[in-house]
């Protein structure tokens, strides 16, 4: 694990010398799904801070093994509706904000709790019909809409990089983040900051830092190969709202 975490920390630093950023303005947020607790304690324990869960029961499952080690937790997966609940107990960043029906729907929750809570606007930048998330088109207006709720502090965007092998292909989607971040900034929308950019993964890390990823999510590369397809975490049942 060590190895491992140091391995991801070299690639980080290194991407960052290459493009002229400075490392600390790069997170690693550990993508810890199907990880069990022990493995990500011990990953937790070598200096990282910020976990990623995509499915909720996960989450649920795993909170309490975690609680006495400081960390954070981001929930980057598909949220349904009515498991908003759930994971307003145990996120404090919800990365996959992609619908207004889900922006209305936590909304209304937190004004119940009395609190507010931070979200990133998923962007559908490959245009694949398999991932989820606003298209880029469709950014500005959706934001637009979003900033109307006090509860919502829209932190900035997230996307998932085509999965491919061609590289100027998978750029191609991190561009695109980083101009809409622009245009978005440009609004100046309230409760909007789109400070963040949380792309790339294991496979791509370093094509994302050199296009502004603020916030990378790596799993693999850390706890190695998982046993589901990608579509297991990112292609949900989109008829369940």
């Amino acid at each position: 694990m060590k190895e491992n975490m140091d391995r991801i920390r070299q690639r980080m630093k290194q991407a960052a010398v290459n493009s002229n950023r400075q490392e600390h303005e790069i997170q690693l947020l550990l993508a810890t799904k199907t990880v069990a607790a022990e493995a990500i304690k011990e990953a937790l324990l070598h200096g990282s801070t910020l976990i990623g869960e995509n499915k909720v029961q996960e989450l649920k499952e795993k909170f309490s093994a975690l609680q006495d080690i400081p960390h954070q937790t981001h929930f980057i997966g598909y949220l349904q509706t009515n498991k908003i609940k759930e994971v307003l107990k145990y996120a404090s960043c919800i990365q996959s904000v992609d619908r207004l029906n889900l922006a209305e729907k936590i909304d209304s929750q937190l004004q119940k709790e009395g609190r507010s809570i931070d979200i990133m606007l998923q962007v559908n930048t490959s245009r694949e019909s398999s991932k989820f998330g606003v298209a880029p088109e469709e950014l500005l207006t959706f934001a637009g809409e979003v900033s109307r709720y006090d509860t919502l502090q829209v932190k900035g965007l997230m996307t998932i990089g085509l999965f491919s092998g061609e590289d100027e292909k998978v750029r191609h989607c991190f561009k695109l983040l980083k101009e809409k971040q622009a245009q978005l900034d440009a609004l100046d929308l309230p409760n909007c900051s789109a400070k963040e950019l949380s792309m790339g993964m294991s496979s791509d890390l370093e094509i994302a830092i050199e296009e502004g990823a603020t916030i990378i999510r790596v799993g693999t590369a850390v706890f190695g190969n998982r046993s589901y397809p990608d579509s297991y975490y990112w292609n949900e049942n989109k008829s369940i709202q």
